[in-house]
């Protein structure tokens, strides 16, 4: 039974109603209208058990954490987050966090009452998604093994898209790209039911975030997610490829001269720039004849779209220093631009964007991959990423003997654990021989490339 002491805390009053016990806590007359706020619960089975949560609850009124018994579900409080923290986020990181709310949060928790989610429900998700999370069907691996089971047919070029798409149940311009694919040897790798821990990390920064929030909205006491487990990151390195050699690199950038894009390619080699830096590129921020480009905004693919940003990080905002083959290279490049702008007149798109189609217009980041991907193939050159030539450039920058101050300053890193070494201050206009050495060194094993296909000496 509960002791006599209990009977006497102030503003406590805990009283059988039927076979159940409740209580009342009075708080404080409010500042302004002098009323007492009430907070009544019930429905315990003893009067020590409405004691204890009576106790419980008068602690967190006296540290400010008065927060009312509600109904409010996971998704109604995302659904409410969401549209709260929009036009604080970047386009691409809001859409990774709907990607994330909804494909993985909502299936699982979204039903839950949000006072309900504990650490120990966390925990139970954090598993799930590891062991079993993956929602995207494997329809890439189905296509492939259709078109493996058939390869013998159309003179061994395997099924064609039509054929691919109605067997599998997929859309045609899905199979259509497979089936390229397929035939240059980029076949899917194995599936996988849970998703990487990293992926299962990005999911629990999300809902960090966002429970920390609900904490200040006074929908919740504490953040579950502070002490909530989380599967080991794996060690660094282990899934990204090699970077390419000085020969590997040239053996592609030689090939890739054939290219409408040569320029964005030997740009992408000698600064490693990023795709989204190298398509928004301006005309405006390069000064050939000083040997400069300035980088500032960017063009990222979001939910399939191509939209525009304003870069990573500060440290994306920067001007590096082109060394002389990335000039000629992009003065050829000006001058075709030039001629087609003429050709098209008024029909030409505006915007003075450095890479552009025939007619003005900018392509698509995903296009570019497509385009790096079937360069690399025609090359017969090992097969990487697109980001991977700009960890090429890095690596063989820092294996040149380049500075890693000035090495971080031209790639636009942000944080010293990409450099390796804790930098206060940028040194602009000291990456000129970065620029030159680097740039040297890929001119002339593209020229030793060159002379190997020829059979001169």
């Amino acid at each position: 039974m509960a002791g006599t002491s209990r009977r006497r805390v102030p503003g406590i009053t805990v009283y059988a109603r039927g076979r159940k016990w409740s209580y009342t806590i009075y708080g404080e007359p409010h500042i302004l209208t002098g009323k007492r706020e009430r907070f009544n619960a019930g429905g315990f089975e003893s009067e020590d058990d409405a004691w204890t949560a009576a106790l419980r609850k008068h602690g967190e009124m006296d540290r400010g954490r008065n927060v009312k018994p509600s109904t409010r579900t996971v998704e109604q409080f995302l659904t409410e987050w969401l549209a709260s923290v929009k036009h604080s986020l970047k386009p691409s990181a809001y859409a990774n966090y709907v990607t994330n709310v909804k494909a993985y949060v909502l299936p699982q928790i979204g039903h839950r009452k949000l006072q309900d989610v504990s650490v120990p429900v966390l925990n139970a998700f954090y598993v799930h998604l590891l062991e079993a999370g993956r929602v995207k069907k494997d329809g890439n691996g189905r296509m492939y093994e259709y078109w493996r089971d058939h390869r013998e047919l159309r003179n061994g070029l395997g099924p064609g898209p039509m054929e691919l798409s109605k067997a599998c149940g997929t859309s045609y311009q899905s199979a259509k790209e497979a089936v390229t694919r397929y035939r240059r040897g980029r076949i899917p790798v194995d599936y996988v039911a849970g998703l990487s821990p990293k992926s299962v990390r990005n999911v629990h920064r999300l809902l960090h975030r966002a429970l920390s929030d609900a904490v200040a909205w006074d929908y919740l006491v504490f953040n579950p997610a502070e002490h909530a487990a989380l599967p080991r990151a794996r060690r660094r390195g282990r899934t990204t490829p090699e970077p390419w050699t000085m020969d590997e690199l040239a053996r592609w950038l030689r090939h890739a001269q054939q290219d409408r894009f040569a320029a964005l390619w030997v740009l992408a080699a000698t600064t490693g720039m990023r795709r989204s830096e190298l398509l928004g590129v301006r005309r405006d921020l390069l000064d050939l004849d000083a040997g400069t480009l300035k980088i500032d905004d960017t063009l990222i693919s979001v939910g399939g779209r191509a939209e525009e940003s304003d870069g990573k990080s500060d440290a994306g905002v920067r001007e590096v220093s082109l060394d002389a083959f990335t000039v000629a290279g992009l003065r050829e490049h000006l001058a075709m631009l030039d001629e087609e702008r003429e050709a098209f007149g008024r029909a030409y798109a505006p915007g003075g964007w450095l890479f552009v189609w025939q007619d003005g217009r900018r392509p698509h980041p995903d296009s570019v991959t497509d385009r790096f991907n079937r360069l690399v193939d025609a090359a017969g050159a090992r097969r990487i990423r697109l980001h991977d030539v700009r960890h090429a450039y890095a690596t063989l920058a820092l294996n040149s003997g380049v500075e890693p101050k000035i090495l971080s300053d031209r790639v636009g890193h942000s944080t010293p654990a990409v450099t390796f070494q804790i930098y206060t201050h940028r040194s602009t206009g000291l990456d000129r021989p970065a620029a030159d050495l680097i740039g040297r060194m890929i001119e002339e094993a593209v020229k030793r490339s060159q002379d190997d296909v020829l059979g001169t000496g």
